[in-house]
């Protein structure tokens, strides 16, 4: 099968289209003929060599956290899901990567909601899976206020949905440029950067309850202090995370996550109630462009890659 690899970490330059071996289903997953993956920054920080510390890679890697396609193959013990399926969900969670590929095997998985593109519902599972995550790790429940450094990009809109459903009120910083846009997702935006605290008064007069850091630009002593408890702040971004006494919710780790999120999104998607905004979407063979792009910081919603 055709796949994106790379050999060695290194700049998006390491990225090549090439000729790989097909995963099969093994017991428990599904295989997927990719129609769709989504690029996520732990991607690049895989790429880099940022995370080689943390999570090391073995060669050649195949990058992509998520995909949606058509079912092609399913394991022993699989139920509910048949050849043919349009699913979308991850891959499985200690191979950090493969889906960016003509056959994408899968750990976790839901159908994939009619009113979202395969566009729209190759970038969602891994998003949907990480703000699940953070808003069980932060305790998020009904009547809390959340704020959201860097609410525009892909982690930021999905928690920003997921955590309207459960009841909460949400904040989101971002620029000027993407408030209307905020605004359309039922966000309250405000402006980063300095200063935040003084914008934030009238915004939240009873301060924010819990914090949610999706940008990675150094603002977590600032988001501690107006959360006031390093305990109700979660990055997923910034890895000086422990210095400040925040937890690192990221895509690698000892224990595999419990995959909870996909089901509650697809009724939510169903109900109209949770969209997939796409910041940009590239073939395939353009996937080093698409990783420039993620690495930028600039993203409104998803990037992602179709695969012919």
């Amino acid at each position: 099968m055709f796949a994106v690899q790379y050999h060695r970490y290194g700049g998006p330059e390491v990225l090549s289209l090439e000729e790989a071996e097909e995963p099969h289903a093994g017991p428990g997953r599904i295989r997927i003929a990719v129609r769709a993956t989504g690029v996520t920054p732990a991607d690049w920080y895989l790429r880099s060599g940022m995370l080689r510390e943390l999570i090391p890679l073995r060669f050649p890697h195949i990058p992509g956290m998520d995909a949606a396609g058509i079912v092609d193959e399913v394991g022993d013990g699989v139920t509910g899901t048949a050849m043919g399926d349009a699913v979308f969900g991850v891959v499985p969670f200690a191979e950090l990567g493969g889906a960016a590929a003509r056959y994408a095997v899968l750990e976790a998985w839901a159908p994939k909601p009619l009113s979202w593109s395969f566009e729209e519902a190759g970038g969602a599972g891994a998003n949907i899976e990480t703000a699940t995550r953070v808003l069980d790790a932060l305790g998020a429940a009904e009547g809390m206020t959340l704020l959201i450094d860097g609410a525009a990009g892909g982690v930021g809109t999905i928690t920003a949905q997921l955590a309207q459903a459960r009841g909460l009120t949400v904040i989101g910083t971002a620029s000027e440029r993407n408030h209307a846009f905020l605004d359309g997702l039922g966000v309250v935006p405000v402006t980063y950067g300095p200063g935040l605290a003084d914008r934030l008064a009238p915004l939240a007069p009873r301060g924010v309850d819990v914090v949610l850091d999706a940008a990675g630009k150094g603002s977590l002593p600032e988001l501690v202090a107006l959360a006031g408890d390093p305990h109700r702040v979660v990055t997923v971004a910034d890895l000086d995370a422990a210095r400040h006494g925040v937890r690192l919710s990221h895509s690698g780790g000892e224990e595999p996550p419990g995959w909870t999120g996909l089901t509650t999104a697809v009724a939510l998607a169903d109900r109209g109630r949770l969209t997939v905004p796409l910041h940009a979407v590239f073939p395939l063979k353009e996937i080093a462009t698409a990783h420039e792009v993620s690495a930028g910081g600039h993203a409104r919603g998803k990037i992602v890659l179709t695969v012919p």
